[in-house]
């Protein structure tokens, strides 16, 4: 029979120790910590570090493009005959191939910072009083003039993938919209202001018109709408050459093809003057990119075509009209396109050339990609691609590298964000922990 003496001291909850799974006393702020399935929950530090180097979004793009820049500088050191050469002889001397390099590649990617972003030389000059500021401002400029159209042609891209279209056609959508914006510019007697407006939506009509063919063809008929874009490509190419040459069209004045140049009324105007080359099309990026967003994310049309582009079949159970929506979808994105090639012709072109557009279609399908097809990674996208266009131009000038080997490293970067799992093996970069932190977030970490 025990005693008062011999029983355990009564305890209270405060003077309890929490024990392991072996009976040892575990610390309760450790404790605390600990989750109900016995997993330790990661602080705030923890969690940022862990997410860090984890193979997200971001830390894959920003990889990536540091990727590319690595054999693009590579690229740049074999291109050069005179750096190449004290290669051949690096065991006997190395800081001659070391220096060599480093120069070579560090002046042409400051070049290209430098014609993209400012240049430090130039704000110098300015605050010296030996220059004025739109000498500062130049390279911005350039840089936002180069990605607007993009911006638009990468949208018109990135909302047909959001319904489960590949719209391979952006490029034709966007030469038909330099096409009629161009010819509205030119032909029709109008005033200022009226004119412009009248501009920009003709050009969104002619692309709206050249997506509405394959999105009729393959609502109606079931024509795969890579290969009814990639032909309309080829048809908007030829037809733009053939147009240019037709009387009307044709400057009387010149034996070249070129067309008559666009009224100044129908031009867009520049925003901040003193011969910078940055209009009004960069303000019409962003509102459509506002307006993309507010589509794909709060409209009914929005929801039903990510229904769509999730499972044709499943939102065609649920009542939703597969085929009204495949069409308006390749209208909504031709007229994206469209006005893309309208910003081009009517912003800095100002006539019609049976190069006038560029590449801005193609373009924006590799800014949809790197932006993956989210409306602010486009822009964001197009931005980058922007800013490599213009510095690119200066590092062509300056250092004497060819502006191909900018194209080249785009397309690395785009080949390295449409293969994350290499950048993660390459970076031994950890699973994302998306779910763990947003969860950790909502517990108040």
């Amino acid at each position: 029979m025990s005693t008062p003496d011999d029983r355990e001291p009564a305890v209270g909850p405060a003077d309890r120790t929490p024990a392991g799974p072996e009976g040892v006393a575990v610390d309760p702020a450790v404790a605390a910590t600990e989750q109900p399935g016995g997993e330790r929950q990661p602080s705030l530090p923890q969690n940022f570090l862990q997410n860090l180097w984890a193979a997200n979004t971001v830390t894959v793009t920003v990889l990536s493009m540091v990727l590319a820049l690595l054999i693009g500088a590579v690229l740049i050191i074999v291109s050069d005959p005179d750096v190449l050469a004290t290669y051949s002889y690096i065991t006997a001397r190395p800081s001659d191939a070391i220096n060599g390099s480093w120069t070579l590649v560090s002046e042409a990617y400051a070049n290209l910072f430098k014609g993209a972003i400012v240049d430090p030389a130039a704000v110098s000059g300015w605050l010296a009083g030996e220059n004025t500021w739109q000498v500062v401002f130049a390279p911005i400029s350039e840089t936002l003039t180069y990605a607007a159209p993009l911006v638009l042609t990468g949208l018109a891209v990135a909302l047909a993938f959001r319904g489960g279209l590949f719209n391979i056609g952006a490029q034709g959508q966007a030469v038909i919209g330099t096409i009629t914006a161009a010819v509205a510019g030119f032909v029709l007697p109008l005033p200022v202001g009226v004119h412009l407006i009248v501009a920009l939506l003709a050009g969104a009509l002619g692309g709206a018109l050249w997506g509405f063919i394959p999105g009729i063809l393959k609502a109606r008929t079931g024509a795969h709408e890579v290969i009814t874009t990639i032909m309309l490509n080829y048809t908007a190419g030829l037809f733009l050459g053939w147009i240019i040459l037709q009387g009307g069209i044709h400057d009387p004045n010149r034996s070249d093809a070129i067309s008559k140049r666009v009224d100044g009324s129908a031009q867009l105007p520049g925003l901040l003057g003193g011969g910078l080359r940055v209009n009004l099309g960069i303000v019409l990026a962003v509102a459509a990119t506002v307006a993309v967003a507010w589509l794909l994310n709060r409209s009914a049309f929005g929801f039903e075509l990510r229904a769509v582009g999730a499972n044709p079949d499943a939102a065609r159970t649920a009542g939703i009209s597969v085929t009204r929506t495949y069409v308006l979808l390749m209208v909504s994105a031709g007229a994206l396109s469209g006005l893309g090639g309208a910003t081009q012709v009517l912003g800095t072109a100002h006539t019609l050339t049976p190069q006038v557009a560029g590449n801005i279609g193609f373009d924006g399908l590799l800014v949809a990609l790197l932006g993956r097809t989210r409306p602010w990674g486009v822009f964001l996208a197009a931005l980058l691609f922007g800013a490599l266009r213009a510095g690119g131009n200066r590092m062509q000038s300056f250092s004497g590298i060819s502006l191909e080997l900018v194209t080249v490293v785009q397309a690395l970067i785009v080949i390295f964000i449409a293969a994350p799992a290499l950048v993660k093996a390459m970076f031994r970069l950890r699973a994302a922990r998306a779910a763990r932190l947003q969860t950790s977030v909502a517990k108040g970490w």
